[in-house]
């Protein structure tokens, strides 16, 4: 796929956006200020990108617990994921949620689940939606190898079939559910990449090049838009970082040796900011002054974070219901 130049260096820049955050996190989770569990998606960011370039801001996306990238992707808002994560009342979930459930259906996002799968059947029910409501809009659910080996999986996309449904499953193949490797838990490939075409559009694409996940999404956006039904895209990845909280995990020994610096050859993000500069498209002062903007946006989002208040008692009580 040929991307535009300007449109190619700004999926860079939403990349790196995605990157500094993480690494941000990962730099301040020590001091213990952030009481809530993290998951990061260093090393996963050209999927979310790559998806969410191809979608409206009116169109749906359900996320997962690794979700910061998707959030960020699909135009939440930056100051409010992070106050999020300090469970403050600013935060996107008012302080509720913390990192595995964000949400912000000002832009489509209408949530993550911290349940395995759990988003699966919730981005079915949206399709199902926006078909019975007469709606031009497209639900995305973005999930991991780990959420593949579950029921709830087969069950939707047999729905989204039946139903023509505009609903397009995102697997972000990272390898590991938790420690545990796909080849472990998964016999050969996914039995949905052998589905007549007509039935269920399939993919597996290069998670790691923005620019596969991009033309492999906008094929999906398209045939939902025109009723054509549901479409399944295996992004290959790697989770750098542990499953859960900040730093490497290498020290636990489940991981092959040399694994880790193999998929680091292949960094989403440094490997598009080596061919932007190749090609010519941005050069190093424009590169260090992206970073410069970056780095600003994300010291006033952990200062409007830290400043924020905490849920007051008062709200205990709130957005709970009993008969």
């Amino acid at each position: 796929m040929s991307v535009a130049p300007a449109r190619l260096v700004e999926l860079y820049r939403q990349m790196l956006r995605i990157r500094s955050l993480q690494e941000r996190i990962e730099a301040e989770y020590h001091l213990d200020e952030m009481k809530t569990p993290v998951h990061l998606c260093i090393g996963q960011e050209a999927v979310a990108v790559g998806v969410c370039a191809a979608l409206r801001p009116d169109d749906y996306i359900m996320s997962n617990h690794r979700g910061h990238g998707h959030y960020l992707a699909k135009g939440g808002d930056l100051r409010a994921l992070v106050a999020e994560l300090f469970c403050r009342s600013t935060g996107c979930s008012q302080g509720r949620g913390g990192s595995m459930h964000l949400v912000d259906a000002r832009v489509g996002h209408l949530g993550s689940s911290s349940i395995v799968g759990g988003g699966i059947p919730l981005a079915t029910g949206l399709g199902l939606a926006c078909r019975m409501q007469g709606l031009d809009r497209v639900s995305v659910t973005f999930f991991g190898d780990g959420a593949a080996d579950e029921g709830v999986l087969y069950e939707s996309l047999n729905l989204a079939m039946l139903k023509k449904l505009p609903v397009i499953y995102v697997l972000e193949n990272n390898q590991y559910s938790v420690c545990s490797p796909v080849a472990s838990r998964q016999a050969g490939g996914s039995v949905f990449h052998g589905l007549e075409p007509q039935r269920l559009l399939s993919a597996k694409v290069d998670g790691n090049q923005v620019e596969e996940v991009l033309a492999a999404a906008e094929q999906a956006v398209a045939r939902a838009r025109s009723g054509e039904g549901p479409s399944f895209i295996e992004c290959l990845t790697y989770r750098m970082r542990g499953h859960a909280g900040a730093g490497s995990d290498a020290h636990l020994g489940y991981r092959p040796e040399g694994e880790i610096a193999r998929w680091e050859r292949r960094d989403p993000v440094v490997n598009l900011a080596e061919r932007l500069l190749a090609a010519g498209l941005l050069d190093r002062a424009t590169m260090a002054a992206m970073e410069e903007v970056i780095a600003a946006e994300l010291d006033e989002a952990f200062a409007f974070a830290k400043a924020s208040p905490l849920p007051g008692a008062e709200e205990l009580a709130l957005h709970l219901f009993s008969e």
